[in-house]
């Protein structure tokens, strides 16, 4: 194993080497990573002193402008004193976690970004876990210094601790620090004396980070990010790790285990040039490339010269925790906002999404045409159910169930265990102590967090979790900060109790009618406004009980000749319950679903007809009798 800048002969005479640098940027989500980027990029001269650029540029995604976040890892590059730096910008939540495991294999060094107020969370311990696993020394940033609640040195305190609790290594806790503030474009030394650019991350970067591992041998690349290009077909981006590679030179693909999957031809290379994607003729080893012109090269599969027979070593990703049945609409309003309706469509578009993200996993459900989906947790679900509805699709929702385990030795039943961490004003931590109990979570730890504000640490069951956010920012009006993350699997909790009340259910099919809602309100909040499409067996409203109630919400009011001020009153409604797409999955029980199109989310039962409901109801009394 040699290093780039000492392997002249792997690259071709007449192709001028330009040094590397290969980094990731992890951090907990909202804690700047992708402004920094942002940053490094214009003061690189990554764009023109004219050039339009949206803020957040490595967030090209609809839904990651929308929400904030960052779902898809991506990379890019620039230059500084003549060095490429390839960075790797990261999701900061752990349901995309299976994004963060592959492209840790692409890099040769880490900065660990920390909010200078919040100091590590969660999320940041999961992704640095995984780095320090694979033995990547890390620069820590403390980014936000300019926070009036910034405490950067006590931050600094609780990295290394965060480091030690890790298991790293003495030359992994000797890790250099930098401070600064992303989104004022600057990084210094100490947190007391703020630079005017960003020129000491890159020089820390170039002189911390080592220049990338070169393997013996021909041309060997691991895949680590798939996509799908309308004019190039399947693109797969992944680091050279041996040799060289040309356009147009024959090469195969190995799976994990060796076999050979297809044999082909390079038909383009892309290279990271700034945010664009730019064709070059070579690659050479330790450079980070997408290549086109291959049909099944997939994710943790080796592309290789015919020569090579040794496939490289893919890291292993943790298994989904959640499932949950995607089937086709079969409501009366079926087909009436989506085009794309049928089982086989939704079936190949599962697929497809399947074969990119590793982290997901789609089963035929038995007996049916529907399909089960299994992954890390709720909002990577809710992210790919609203891409589909983007895209035309009409699908039914289940609840998200909780996958089980067997313990290999003793046969009892394992499910998951989350660590969630809770910032809460003093005032309301005992309501949030008392519903984590209610819902077997375990607290673990509690002090302060500054600000009167308190930090508490629970390990909860996953199955006690869903739904339980919305439930949250109620209780502390809004105020509460929760972040979850997998801890371990542990022995079954028992029962927890689910939802307390029951819903509102439309007996007929036409169009809702303010009058009726209105002599309803006693009944409870409705889900619904007048004038929307109603059918039998859909949930219009929650009721104020335990039990499920069936309602006319078609009923308009009798007209008669006599006029009285007492009758003819304007109706005025109370605003209903909006239930967007998250907080639906998380309302609903089992024996009910989502229904997902283009333009609405409706709640209804599994069984439209109130008799098969009720066969279904003495079916389940009678099996629990037995």
């Amino acid at each position: 194993m040699t290093t780039l800048e000492s392997a002249p002969a792997l690259v071709s005479n007449h192709t001028p080497m330009m040094k590397l640098r290969n980094i990731a940027i992890i951090a907990h989500v909202d804690h700047g990573k992708t402004t920094l980027v942002d940053r490094l990029l214009q003061q690189s001269g990554a764009f023109r002193d004219n050039q339009r650029v949206a803020e957040r540029v490595m967030d090209s995604n609809d839904l990651e402008r929308e929400r904030g976040i960052t779902i898809l890892a991506k990379a890019t590059s620039v230059v500084w004193k003549d060095i490429r730096v390839n960075i790797v910008d990261t999701p900061g939540h752990a349901d995309f976690g299976g994004e963060v495991e592959r492209i840790l294999s692409m890099v040769d060094g880490a900065i660990v970004l920390v909010d200078a107020a919040e100091g590590p969370m969660p999320q940041t311990k999961f992704v640095v876990g995984k780095a320090l696993k694979i033995g990547l020394k890390p620069i820590v940033c403390v980014n936000k210094v300019d926070k009036p609640d910034a405490r950067p040195s006590e931050v600094v305190n609780e990295v290394f601790d965060l480091f030690a609790a890790l298991d790293a290594t003495d030359e992994q806790l000797d890790f250099p620090i930098i401070y600064g503030s992303a989104k004022q474009g600057w990084m210094s030394n100490s947190p007391d004396k703020p630079a005017v650019d960003m020129a000491a991350l890159f020089d820390l970067v170039l002189k911390h980070v080592e220049a990338p591992k070169v393997g013996a041998g021909g041309f060997r690349m691991l895949g680590t990010l798939l996509e799908a290009n309308p004019y190039l077909g399947r693109i797969v981006t992944g680091r050279v790790f041996s040799g060289s590679i040309r356009t147009n030179a024959p090469v195969k693909v190995l799976d994990v285990e060796g076999d050979l999957v297809e044999t082909g031809r390079v038909s383009k290379i892309l290279a990271f040039r700034g945010i664009e994607r730019a064709p070059i003729d070579e690659a050479v080893a330790g450079d980070i490339i997408a290549i086109a012109g291959l049909e099944k090269f997939n994710v943790a599969d080796t592309l290789c010269s015919p020569e090579e027979v040794e496939p490289l070593h893919a890291q292993p990703i943790d298994p989904p925790t959640l499932s949950m049945t995607f089937s086709v609409n079969d409501s009366p309003l079926a087909g009436t906002e989506g085009d794309k309706v049928t089982s086989r469509v939704i079936r190949d578009r599962l697929f497809k999404e399947a074969e990119g993200n590793v982290a997901l996993r789609v089963d035929a459900a038995p007996n049916s045409d529907a399909y089960i989906v299994s992954g890390r947790g709720e909002l990577q679900l809710a992210i790919l159910i609203e891409t589909m509805r983007r895209e035309g699709f009409e699908l039914g929702v289940s609840r998200p169930k909780v996958l089980f385990r067997k313990d290999p030795e003793t046969g009892e039943s394992l499910e998951p265990i989350e660590e969630v961490v809770i910032d809460v004003d003093e005032e309301h931590s005992g309501v949030v102590v008392q519903k984590m109990s209610e819902r077997k979570g375990e607290m673990i730890e509690m002090r302060p967090s500054g600000g009167d504000r308190l930090r508490l640490v629970f390990l909860a069951p996953t199955r006690g979790l869903i739904g339980y956010l919305g439930e949250l920012l109620t209780d502390t009006r809004g105020t509460a900060i929760m972040n979850r993350l997998f801890h371990n699997w542990g022995a079954h909790k028992g029962e927890i109790a689910g939802r307390r009340n029951g819903v509102l259910i439309s007996n007929d099919a036409g169009e809702a009618v303010a009058y009726a809602m209105w002599n309803l309100e006693d009944r409870g909040p409705m889900m619904i406004e007048p004038g929307w499409k109603v059918y039998q067996g859909m949930i219009v409203g929650q009721h104020t009980r335990d039990n499920d109630l069936e309602v006319n919400v078609l009923k308009g009011k009798k007209l008669t000749n006599i006029r009285t001020h007492s009758k003819d009153e304007a109706v005025r409604l109370t605003p209903p319950m909006q239930m967007t797409l998250e907080k639906a999955l998380a309302y609903i029980q089992d024996d009910e679903l989502v229904e997902v199109t283009p333009k609405s989310i409706r709640l209804r039962k599994g069984l439209l007809d109130p008799n098969d409901r009720k066969r279904a109801e003495r079916a389940k009394a009678t099996e629990g009798a037995v």
